[in-house]
């Protein structure tokens, strides 16, 4: 068996539908399970309207919902006929009327739009998608039946980033997936699950990702593959720099510290269950379904490059602490990122140089309203309007190389290198956020004039990859500036 997770970009529209039932269905042979993630940009669409209700705005949260009624029907009706479509209109018809039924219950009954609420609601987004996947395999005479992916992925009570509950999913999953008649597709939707005492919960945004996972681990597969909207796992983000190549394959501890460190091809998660059990991950195009992709392994050949791939994480505010006194850096550290996740703000990049901490935060998040301070025992300087790029690769191996030919890359940009050369596997540093594009480009000419033909292929070309306002932001600079905290005990203390 195998996994197949089509993201939004593959579920967009009636054509992108249309690819996603022919891939699968060269693929039936090896029968697949398909996840998918909601249509186009839905889950914005619905987490906007949360925000309407929330609000008061009964007629812009009306619109909102009316708008993405028509999307989904408009797709329906292109992609399923006869007794499936009937079926699917009935289901799409009792959905929407359920969030036009919220909508009342917040705007006129005066309902709180609490993490739990939210979490409801976005949870229609893969509930409908993975019911319109269903009937248009099945009006394509491919077999196949919907699963409603709350009975199936247990998780804790974190709403809108709840953790799965592992053994209970594969419980789940191996109880229900092997014993399908042979030749039925089950289709669920990614990024959702259910607490055990069935509220809905979601996983974070591109929890998709991690869903397929589960259940590739749950069900034993032989292969997970993610299909979006790149020929795979690239040398460098194609909205910041399209100059860059892709890798045939990647180890499980490369991809998963390129997801980690900004990589939006992967969920950072997704690779810790396929780990445990040894399941290949494969990145493939669904425009281009010919192309063979990236495959992640346990183990791959031997590079000339010491760097794979370079990641980005735009848009940041970081925090350069370095305590006065005797306490351990490493607890110190630890204790900040348990504050971040409590206060609702989970940290970007959390890393301890030699006795050097630095903590990154989205520069949205109201990083001031943290209760770290420092009351005399630690100094911070603060770096706004920045960017952390993050290269990755087993050739570093904890040498000084990559730190010395990247400051060398760099030297007409301000830098603060993150990772001391004991990183075995990364190295990270800081840039102006206004300067992220230009170093990713002089460090992909750095360590990529000559390329590893075994690991590396040429890119043919991203579609819809144009660089975001977010990363060429004007007047953004790099400011490292002094500021006092409340004392630290006050943190241990919550």
């Amino acid at each position: 068996m195998i996994v197949m997770k089509f993201g939004g970009t593959s579920v967009e529209s009636s054509d992108a539908i249309a690819r996603l039932v022919g891939t699968v269905n060269a693929h039936l042979a090896e029968r697949p399970v398909v996840v998918v993630s909601a249509l186009g940009k839905t889950t914005n669409r619905l987490l906007e309207f949360a925000e309407h209700a929330r609000r008061g705005e009964l007629y812009m949260g009306s619109k909102c919902l009316t708008e993405l009624q028509d999307y989904h029907f408009e797709v329906a009706s292109q992609v399923a006929n006869d007794e499936a479509l009937h079926s699917l209109e009935t289901s799409l018809q009792r959905s929407f009327r359920d969030l036009r039924v919220i909508l009342s219950e917040v705007v006129d009954e005066g309902r709180k739009v609490t993490p739990a609420l939210l979490d409801e609601i976005a949870s229609f987004g893969e509930r409908m998608s993975s019911q319109i996947v269903a009937a248009a395999l099945e009006s394509a005479g491919i077999p196949s039946v919907h699963l409603d992916a709350r009975e199936l992925i247990l998780t804790d009570d974190r709403h809108t980033h709840a953790s799965p509950l592992y053994w209970e999913c594969y419980a789940n999953l191996r109880r229900v997936i092997p014993y399908l008649s042979d030749g039925v597709v089950a289709v669920l939707g990614g990024f959702i699950g259910s607490t055990k005492d069935g509220v809905t919960t979601t996983l974070g945004r591109g929890g998709s990702d991690l869903t397929a996972s589960i259940v590739g681990a749950g069900i034993s597969a032989d292969e997970i593959q993610i299909w979006t909207d790149v020929d795979g796992m690239l040398t460098c983000d194609p909205r910041v720099f399209q100059g860059g190549y892709r890798l045939r394959s990647l180890s499980y501890q490369e991809a998963a510290a390129l997801a980690g460190s900004g990589a939006r091809v992967l969920h950072p998660d997704t690779v810790t269950p396929a780990i445990r059990q040894r399941i290949p991950l494969v990145i493939r195009n669904s425009r281009r379904p010919e192309m063979e992709g990236t495959r992640i392994v346990p183990a791959v050949p031997p590079c000339s490059n010491p760097v794979k791939a370079i990641a980005c994480k735009p848009d940041l505010t970081v925090l350069e602490i370095r305590p006065k006194d005797e306490r351990d850096p490493a607890e110190l550290a630890a204790a900040l990122g348990e504050m971040c996740a409590r206060y609702g703000m989970p940290a970007e990049f959390l890393c301890q140089n030699e006795r050097t901490i630095f903590l990154a935060l989205k520069s949205s998040t109201r990083y001031r309203d943290l209760p770290i301070e420092l009351g005399g025992c630690v100094e911070v300087r603060l770096h706004t309007r920045s960017a952390v790029l993050t290269l990755v690769g087993e050739g570093i191996d904890g040498t000084a190389e990559v730190v010395a030919r990247s400051m060398a890359a760099l030297k007409q940009i301000p830098v603060t290198i993150l990772s001391s050369t004991r990183s075995r596997l990364a190295v990270s540093l800081i840039v102006p956020a206004t300067e992220m594009q230009r170093s990713v480009e002089m460090l992909h000419r750095e360590f990529f004039k000559q390329i590893d033909p075994v690991v590396f292929a040429e890119c043919l070309g991203v579609e819809n990859a144009q660089p975001s306002s977010t990363f060429t932001e004007p007047g953004a600079s790099a400011v490292a500036t002094s500021r006092r905290f409340r004392p630290l005990t006050t943190v241990s203390q919550n």
